[in-house]
């Protein structure tokens, strides 16, 4: 081989090696760049995976805290209706035991009783409706009440024992034919009262 070939050929391989340096450089450098782009959002990717799991986990504690509340809210709402309705039961009881006795204030509370309702009524030929033991304790006291009833409403008034009744106490007064009936029983009155009693009883064992 000449001179002159030598040193085209060898001017031909310096370029190529140049060359070849060249894109060998560049692809490192694109390979680098990928792997760093790579690299910045696989670390993206991750925090925010892990700022959703944030997310969720706080959004389901808040979710435990407020059904950990409505359970704690309910629990004390259902003991307070407890030992309301444990009240009531007791107070019932203690009625029932005071209307089967021969209790003064009681035989004034039953006059009182049949006074209003027969009041309420406007008067007239009326019905009373008691329990069996309550008939001795009021009968003689009709005809003061009628006249009590009739100076209230300006109605002649009769009174006359009906039906026995099952009640805790206190009386069912109506019209003789019927037609107007006012509940005064013990159980009635209670039931009419018990949204304020309820209010008292939760007043006094809550306050």
């Amino acid at each position: 081989m000449s001179a002159g070939t030598e040193k085209i050929v060898s001017s031909i391989l310096s370029n190529a090696q140049v060359k070849a340096d060249s894109i060998l450089e560049n692809a490192e450098k694109e390979n680098n760049s990928i792997l760093e782009k790579g690299q910045k959002e696989a670390l993206q990717e991750k925090e925010r995976i892990l700022e959703d799991a944030k997310k969720q986990a706080n959004m389901r504690y808040q979710q435990l805290i407020s059904e950990a509340k409505m359970n704690s809210r309910r629990m004390e709402l259902e003991a307070r209706e407890e030992v309301i309705k444990d009240s009531f039961k007791k107070a019932e009881e203690k009625l029932n035991e005071i209307t089967s006795s021969d209790s003064v204030e009681y035989k004034e509370s039953l006059k009182n009783i049949i006074t209003e309702a027969s009041t309420e009524i406007g008067g007239g030929e009326l019905q009373v409706l008691l329990k069996e033991s309550d008939v001795v304790k009021i009968k003689d006291s009709l005809p003061a009440i009628a006249e009590d009833v009739k100076g209230k409403t300006g109605k002649d008034t009769t009174l006359e024992i009906g039906e026995n009744i099952k009640t805790i106490g206190g009386a069912v007064v109506k019209t003789k034919n019927g037609e107007i009936e006012v509940n005064n029983t013990i159980e009635a009155r209670m039931l009419r009262f018990k949204k304020d009693l309820r209010s008292k009883v939760a007043a006094v064992l809550f306050k």
